[in-house]
């Protein structure tokens, strides 16, 4: 594992971390990569139940990288360079591994939507365009009131891409997902909460996300992991095929050693022992 990312795994939980602090955790090649092991390690983890993901140092993600862009693009402002360094960034980032439906940026975020497992950010500080996108690949966000937020890509001439514009509808509703890239304005964590941009707001918000996570960890993992996939479905196929997918996931829950060790617990009112 790259030093860019670091993970700690502890009764079910994962606590997964970007550890470029001197740079506000900004993303370079290098930063990409490592989230994208990092996905990779936990999704072949059967052991991991729900996941935690933070920035160490002042903020969660300050975006891309823009020094080291510059760095590899030879000196784009050099007469006849033509940005040749900063077209083979873009190239790098662009790069798709087969049997992956997103490019190593993309990656970065929807890793943290294609785990099985809930992943909740804890946001403090800025999350700033790719970083806001990444923390948008999890399912739940816990941010500090005054984080800021900023779909911020616009004021660099570009667009999001990397996943973003795809769960913002779904989060704030078509119209204020417009408003909010095509201006690139920052709100702060309890503006964010009020437009569905984070879930709720916490002065220690790693504190409440591993908190929430060891909740959700004492929980069925495969009811839990049924849950997650039936509601990242929801809205996106026939409600015919929804419908006998609940079936089908219930239909393997109910009597399985899982659900009847809930039972039991729930009962004897007791932690659950549950096996993974």
């Amino acid at each position: 594992m790259s030093d860019r990312v670091t993970i700690t795994i502890d009764a079910g939980v994962a606590d997964v971390r970007l550890a470029r602090p001197d740079k506000l955790n900004a993303l370079d090649l290098a930063m990409f990569a490592a989230l994208v092991e990092a996905g990779d390690q936990l999704r072949a983890d059967r052991s991991v139940r729900a996941v935690v993901l933070s920035g160490e140092g002042r903020g969660f993600c300050a975006g891309l990288d823009v020094a080291a862009l510059g760095s590899m693009a030879g000196r784009d402002d050099a007469p006849g360079s033509q940005g040749a360094g900063a077209r083979g960034f873009t190239a790098d980032l662009g790069a798709r591994d087969a049997g992956r439906i997103t490019n190593l940026a993309q990656q970065a975020a929807y890793t943290w939507t294609e785990l099985p497992v809930p992943v909740i950010a804890a946001v403090h500080g800025v999350a700033y365009g790719g970083g806001l996108q990444i923390a948008l690949g999890a399912d739940l966000r816990i941010v500090a009131p005054d984080a800021r937020f900023s779909v911020m890509e616009v004021r660099w001439g570009l667009l999001p891409d990397m996943t973003g514009l795809q769960v913002l509808p779904r989060l704030v509703g078509l119209d204020v997902a417009k408003e909010l890239a095509f201006t690139g304005r920052i709100v702060s964590g309890e503006d964010a909460v009020t437009l569905g941009l984070a879930t709720r707001a916490s002065a220690a918000p790693l504190d409440d996300a591993l908190a929430l996570a060891r909740e959700i960890a004492g929980k069925n993992p495969a009811a839990i992991r049924g849950i997650k996939q039936l509601l990242e479905l929801s809205g996106t196929r026939p409600l015919a095929e929804s419908f006998l997918e609940e079936s089908r996931l219930m239909g393997e829950l109910i009597g399985s050693p899982n659900q009847i060790e809930a039972v039991m617990a729930e009962m004897e009112k007791r932690p659950a022992n549950f096996t993974d």
